[in-house]
């Protein structure tokens, strides 16, 4: 479905951690889940990892501005050193302070990261945490419906939904999108394959999307970006 044709496995000693590659170039990573997530019942997921000059800093940042530190800081090996905290409203997010492993060797392409998004109840209180935490300028558009749009340096990096009443119980979480050059037939393909369907493939201003749960429950978007992403 998303033309990973070959795959990085890590020692044991590193959890054979997994890196998904396409054309060579690394765009996601898979793990087993930790004894610890078993025991709190964490369900499958997909992490999202914000670059930072200091895991540290950026974890004591969180704590004072409302958030909380889960894990970390950690070494990861010699390729790393991260933290996962949780927002405001409990939305868990990574940071990442870079060593060996820079981060993705590819974006925007087929079966690469493509966009992330946050689902947020609250997102006055969102837009001040996260422009505190990473320093995002955040830009609001009102049109088809109310969106907030992070930048860096005048590049958009991330994207906010208020997640309204008539979306029904629909959890607080940042949710990663993977390029496709077909999101129609990358839905079928899912649904083929057990997958859950909880977004039927439609258009928005950025592209053309659809939102998949796996066999296990992990929850991710499909998207063919518009011109709006790749001028990006």
């Amino acid at each position: 479905m998303l033309g990973w044709n070959d795959f990085e496995v890590a020692p044991a000693e590193a959890g054979y951690y997994t890196m998904a590659l396409v054309d060579g170039q690394r765009v996601a990573g898979m793990m087993t889940a930790s004894d610890d997530e078993r025991a709190m019942a964490v369900p499958p997921h997909w992490n999202t990892y914000v670059c930072t000059t200091s895991a540290d800093d950026s974890a004591e940042r969180a704590q004072e501005l409302g958030g909380t530190v889960v894990a970390g800081p950690f070494d990861v090996l010699d390729v790393g050193r991260m933290a996962v905290v949780l927002d405001r409203e409990g939305a868990a997010i990574s940071v990442w302070e870079p060593r060996a492993h820079p981060g993705f060797g590819l974006l925007r392409q087929p079966g690469a990261f493509t966009w992330v998004q946050l689902g947020s109840r609250d997102p006055e209180q969102a837009k001040a945490f996260y422009t505190e935490l990473f320093g995002w300028k955040p830009e609001v558009h009102t049109e088809p419906m109310p969106y907030t749009e992070w930048k860096v340096n005048g590049t958009p990096v991330a994207g906010m939904l208020e997640i309204t009443p008539d979306m029904g119980p629909m959890p607080v979480s940042w949710q990663v999108f993977f390029e496709v050059s077909d999101p129609d037939g990358a839905v079928d393909q899912a649904k083929q394959a057990g997958g859950a369907v909880y977004v039927e493939p439609m258009d928005v201003p950025a592209g053309r999307f659809g939102t998949l749960g796996d066999p296990q429950g992990a929850v991710f978007s499909v998207m063919k970006s518009g011109p709006l992403m790749t001028q990006g």
